[in-house]
């Protein structure tokens, strides 16, 4: 994870940002001059900088969740299979157009258990960004994700996807090549797999984006990400015709994982590392690793049939609406 001198703030974290500041003025100081002893101030400003994380994510806002899930250091998800699993094979490709860098995914061990992890990848730089099409896939890229779970089922590996995309890549060349129908196919097929399926929303689920991955058993969320139809942007500029209202427009889609969960569109939340993911890679992995390990184990005690059963039945009766 970036160190404490090469972190970048956003607005939220203000706050935070001039401690970090204070902090790194001591710690300066304390180099250029041995005579004056330091230690005090500046493990009161470490401490401070900590208290000040868990303040300012005690209570957020929708719109402040969104800014959180795309803070520009928070782990994607193959940081997250870096930090959560051992010897992960990459696999590519979706043999018939191209490998999606946007959509990535592999054979891992995860405390031993062989699974099938896939999910959106965004870049961590300018040109990794471009590379990975900021994390929103081609048709390619969901028909390569299908390919790896059918590969899974074939050996009976179990699927954990993992969702942070703003949005499938809308352009002309990905709806001519069949966007659309490749997430209408991922949302069927996963339906069917008839191995373990968990879906865990680590940054944004947005739209059909994620739902081409976002099919299973299971459903959990990060503590600061959002999960819904639109982002909040899109959903202003429709309605109110500006993005000025952007804000109002996270809290009345009801975005958040409580409102997610309070819904029961999705089974758990994952907490964080105070302040969010993006302070402490290794802790935000080893969260996330203890609610997947013993998920899987009760999953697979279930026998395929019955799993297929209780999947098709859980989405149908997702949703509530009243009749007049």
């Amino acid at each position: 994870m970036p160190s404490l001198e090469n972190r970048q703030f956003i607005e939220l974290e203000k706050p935070i940002k001039e401690l970090v500041d204070e902090l790194k003025d001591f710690r300066q100081r304390a180099e250029k001059n041995s005579k004056v002893d330091y230690t005090v101030t500046i493990d009161q400003l470490e401490k401070s900088i900590v208290e000040k994380r868990e303040d300012i994510t005690k209570e957020l806002t929708s719109w402040q969740k969104v800014q959180l899930s795309r803070h520009p250091d928070r782990p994607y998800t193959l940081k997250y299979i870096d930090k959560m699993c051992t010897n992960f094979v990459e696999i590519f490709g979706d043999r018939g157009v191209k490998d999606d860098k946007a959509m990535v995914g592999g054979f891992a061990q995860l405390e031993g258990e062989t699974v099938m992890l896939i999910g959106q990848q965004k870049g961590i730089n300018t040109k990794m960004r471009q590379l990975r099409n900021f994390g929103m896939a081609n048709p390619e890229g969901y028909r390569k994700a299908l390919r790896l779970m059918k590969l899974a089922e074939k050996f009976n590996k179990p699927v954990i996807t993992l969702i942070d995309t703003p949005g499938a890549y809308p352009g002309l060349e990905a709806e001519e090549r069949g966007q659309g129908e490749a997430i209408a196919r991922n949302i069927y097929e996963m339906m069917r797999l008839k191995v373990p399926v968990i879906c865990v929303v680590i940054g944004e689920g947005a739209s059909g984006g994620a739902l081409g991955i976002g099919v299973g058993d299971k459903v959990l969320m990060l503590e600061n990400t959002w999960y819904t139809v639109i982002s909040p942007e899109s959903c202003s500029s429709i309605l109110w015709r500006s993005w000025e209202k952007k804000e109002i427009a996270a809290e009345q889609l009801k975005l958040t994982p409580d409102h997610m969960h309070k819904f029961g569109l999705v089974d758990g939340i994952v907490p964080e590392p105070a302040g969010g993911a993006h302070w402490d890679y290794d802790l935000a992995a080893q969260l996330l690793k203890k609610e997947l390990v013993p998920l899987l184990q009760e999953l697979k005690a279930i026998d395929p049939e019955t799993r297929i059963k209780n999947r098709i039945e859980r989405y149908s009766k997702m949703g509530f609406w009243d009749e007049i």
